[in-house]
């Protein structure tokens, strides 16, 4: 069961837009400017044209004619050349709002608490991150611009039609109340419905993630059949949900097609009528017209995108919501004194109601390595995690140097402790770059002293620029062992004195494994050592050994105390012999390697 995570409310949303324009006063101010200037600009056509009109009735010179049909042309051009710089000044202001807003968003993801992302599940994010961003980006570029033009030239066009003819003006009150009526009825319904929309197709997202992602599990179980239907539910949600959308539109379109064609219809009838009994002259007729048919674009264009802002809304909604999502309070917490990590009590779950652990108590001796062991489902990733500072305990306290974990800052907090798993990425950007993301203000004889350390400065250096080599996506390929190996050497420049292994080499092949062995050698040297063990070796080598069982440790001990007290691990063990031939039989009794981690 997923979670979703939250979604900012309406006010909130306009409050923060508003605000991102506001950092850039200048910007907004020019960009304001220059869309004014040339809706002045366009009024002046159908003045001049009516101008025209009226000295053709009146059989004017021609040099007259030649005059207002120059200044018609002229401010023609102009108009076109001030639009010209005035998207450009939009696009300017957009990108640089927009990019503001995906740093902004990008930051607090990254520091969001990763039980919060699992909670979500992958597909809520993933979609914020992709189709969010790209409606919140087409909202930006184009619909905020396009509105802002279109409520300037449509007031302007307003004011210019009074000025010709108030009474030609009449008209347009007959078509205020139909757009006002319906677009109020869409706007009272249109952000929920665009909300459940993107919500829907979260939940698609997240369906065809974890098919994709678990597509042998589910092959070898045959549960195929399983996976579309719920791929189908999904669908159907989001079908419906689309839907609703199209249903607010189909009706919402029609109407305001009839708000802005019914008034230049009147306007054609009554100026007729009017200009026949001598009210209004031909000129005034003339511009009247051509000003409510210019008014008909602006509205078609405020209209329509105005459906663009309430996606590009829901959008940003979406985005501010990752802002609320519920963060660990970190009070002011002293610097932790010693390195002595301490489990009180400890309970946890990652679902409300259903516990992994229970009231679990464990003290790390400095500088000791402890091999956790345990049935699969027992809690023994859960319990790295929470020695990890990954989780916080639902009850119960994990604390380094009498500071609870979940008190200390990230940065701090991986100076402390860290975990090293089975994954590994490679980020694009150089090598030097990716060993350095710990420490990116280390010098390079750091880097390469860490590199060194894991044995990767061969490899490294032989690389087309050394360590300005790009890697990472699109650049140069790392073998998986490079990778894991890269890594290590960012634990060896964060130097944490406690590091929790959660089988680091299980999914590599043997002998990148065995050279890996050597490379996290350096790294526990000299640190407190806690040690998921999957295969019982490591715990045989561990200085201690915690057996958990249905999210509680029943035994604690050495190896040899805990396989003469002949209880669950000394079961595990005997089982574990049986079916690796493969090790020596006197394996009770062999000494570590020196280049093994345990």
């Amino acid at each position: 069961m997923t979670h979703a995570l939250p979604v900012a409310g309406r006010s909130q949303a306009w409050r923060y837009a508003r605000s991102l324009f506001r950092t850039h006063p200048g910007m907004f101010r020019a960009t304001i400017g220059l869309h004014l200037l040339a809706a002045l600009a366009g009024l002046a056509g159908p003045w001049l044209l009516g101008d025209l009109v009226q000295a053709v009735q009146r059989s004017a010179q021609v040099a007259e004619l030649n005059r207002l049909a120059t200044a018609l042309a002229g401010f023609v051009l102009l108009q076109a050349v001030l639009i010209r710089f005035a998207y450009l000044a939009s696009a300017r202001l957009g990108e640089q709002v927009l990019a503001e807003l995906r740093e902004e968003f990008i930051a607090r993801v990254l520091t969001l608490p990763l039980g919060t992302v699992e909670s979500a599940g992958t597909g809520d994010l993933l979609t914020r991150t992709t189709r969010d961003v790209d409606a919140l980006s087409r909202c930006v570029r184009l619909a905020v611009p396009e509105t802002l033009i279109a409520l300037l030239t449509g007031g302007l066009v307003v004011v210019a039609l009074v000025a010709v003819s108030p009474i030609l003006a009449a008209p347009l009150l007959i078509g205020v109340p139909i757009t006002v009526a319906g677009t109020r009825w869409y706007v009272r319904r249109a952000p929920a419905g665009y909300l459940r929309q993107n919500a829907a197709y979260s939940e698609v997202t997240d369906g065809l993630a974890e098919t994709v992602e678990g597509a042998r599990t589910v092959e070898a179980l045959g549960r195929q059949g399983q996976r579309i239907a719920r791929t189908d539910r999904d669908l159907g949600r989001s079908w419906r949900a689309e839907r609703y959308t199209l249903f607010l539109r189909t009706i919402w379109w029609p109407v305001i097609e009839v708000s802005y064609v019914l008034p230049m219809v009147l306007t054609l009838l009554a100026g007729g009528w009017l200009y026949l009994r001598h009210a209004v002259s031909l000129g005034q007729l003339t511009a009247a017209v051509v000003y409510v048919q210019q008014l008909i674009h602006p509205l078609d264009r405020l209209l329509s995108w105005l459906d663009e802002l309430q996606v590009g809304a829901a959008s940003l909604a979406r985005l501010l919501g990752v802002a609320d999502a519920p963060e660990p309070s970190r009070p002011a917490a002293p610097l932790p004194v010693g390195t002595r990590i301490e489990v009180r009590g400890v309970r946890f779950g990652y679902l409300e109601g259903r516990e992994v652990l229970h009231g679990v108590d464990l003290t790390l001796r400095p500088g000791e390595r402890l091999a956790v062991v345990g049935p699969s489902g027992a809690g023994k990733s859960t319990l790295g995690r929470l020695l990890a500072g990954i989780h916080r305990p639902t009850e119960g306290s994990v604390t380094v140097g009498g500071v609870p974990l979940g008190a200390l800052a990230p940065d701090r907090l991986r100076a402390e402790v860290a975990l090293v798993s089975q994954e590994h990425h490679v980020f694009i950007g150089t090598l030097r770059e990716n060993v350095a993301m710990a420490r990116p203000a280390a010098p390079e004889p750091d880097v390469r002293t860490a590199l060194a350390a894991v044995n990767a400065l061969e490899w490294s250096d032989a690389l087309p620029a050394g360590l300005d080599t790009p890697v990472g996506d699109g650049g140069h390929p790392l073998t998986a062992a490079q990778a894991q190996q890269v890594a290590l050497a960012r634990l060896i420049l964060a130097d944490p004195h406690t590091l929790v292994l959660d089988e680091a080499t299980a999914l590599l092949d043997p002998r990148a494994a065995r050279d890996l062995e050597r490379s996290l050698a350096a790294v526990v040297h000299g640190r407190t050592v806690v040690a998921i063990a999957h295969r019982l070796f490591s715990a045989h080598d561990a200085d201690r050994v915690a057996v958990v069982e249905d999210g509680r440790i029943t035994e604690l001990g050495s190896h040899d105390e805990l396989v003469a007290a002949n209880g669950s691990y000394a079961a595990l063990w005997r089982s574990w012999q049986g079916e690796a031939p493969e090790k020596p039989p006197d394996m009770a009794r062999a000494r570590p390697r020196e280049d093994a981690p345990f």
